[in-house]
């Protein structure tokens, strides 16, 4: 890095202390903040929130369904020349959110880490990394990119639209695979194959997360119901074919 910059997390839930990790990692100084009381991960200094929100760079590591109430009432104190970025697994709408509710001085990016404490347990190199501009300066748009491509991660630029597109068919029916293998009650057993283990990793990886991120996940992103849809015709495209093979039988 050139300069070194102070970023600040906005909530240490599950994945904001992971964030939050990282990023001293990588080599920041990072301050957080969080409604709850906590000890804070090695590295980490708890600020005030006005510090935090007048950091270099402030990554908001809060849940998608609170996001807009968040941003309502912290955006009057965020620092003249903070950049912002949201992690939030959907992009349409806390983009809509940042560009209705921030500033319009301050440089926004919507970002989705691909990625959590699970998944990136290990390292996460390699790993997808997504970057929407909303309202950034070209050179700070190509300092964050080329900061996450330090870190050996997949840097891919789209727009909002077309990720909450993709991940609808991506990240949404793993999630809510992974939930209804739960319901389900799958379980490890001795005959178990390597696509029944990797069946089970999923599953034991989405519910891991917060129930209100599955939640989150389905309301938010406007091409969630189709895939659902989608799934359920499959579903029963494929019972009606076994229906048939019995009734020849």
């Amino acid at each position: 890095m050139e300069t070194r910059k102070t970023v600040g997390v906005y909530g240490l839930g599950r994945f904001g202390t992971f964030w939050a990790e990282e990023l001293v990692r990588q080599g920041f100084d990072v301050i957080a903040c969080s409604r709850s009381s906590k000890i804070p991960p090695q590295g980490v200094k708890m600020a005030s929130e006005e510090e935090v929100l007048s950091a270099d760079a402030l990554f908001y590591c809060v849940s998608i369904s609170s996001f807009e109430s968040v941003i309502k009432r912290t955006a009057p104190m965020i620092g003249e020349h903070t950049v912002v970025m949201d992690t939030c697994s959907v992009k349409l709408h806390p983009a809509d959110v940042m560009l209705r509710l921030l500033p319009e001085n301050v440089q926004c990016i919507a970002t989705h880490p691909m990625f959590g404490p699970d998944s990136g347990k290990d390292g996460v190199e390699g790993l997808p990394m997504i970057l929407c501009d909303l309202r950034a300066e070209a050179k700070t748009l190509r300092w964050w990119s080329d900061e996450f491509n330090r870190w050996g991660l997949k840097v891919i630029q789209m727009s909002c639209e077309q990720h909450d597109r993709e991940a609808a068919w991506s990240q949404g029916i793993t999630h809510f695979i992974g939930r209804t293998l739960s319901e389900l009650s799958a379980r490890p057993t001795d005959l178990a194959t390597t696509g029944y283990k990797t069946l089970l990793t999923v599953m034991e990886q989405t519910c891991n997360d917060p129930i209100q991120l599955f939640y989150d996940l389905q309301r938010y992103n406007p091409y969630a119901k189709q895939m659902r849809m989608g799934l359920r015709g499959a579903i029963e495209v494929v019972m009606e074919q076994l229906r048939r093979q019995e009734e020849q039988d």
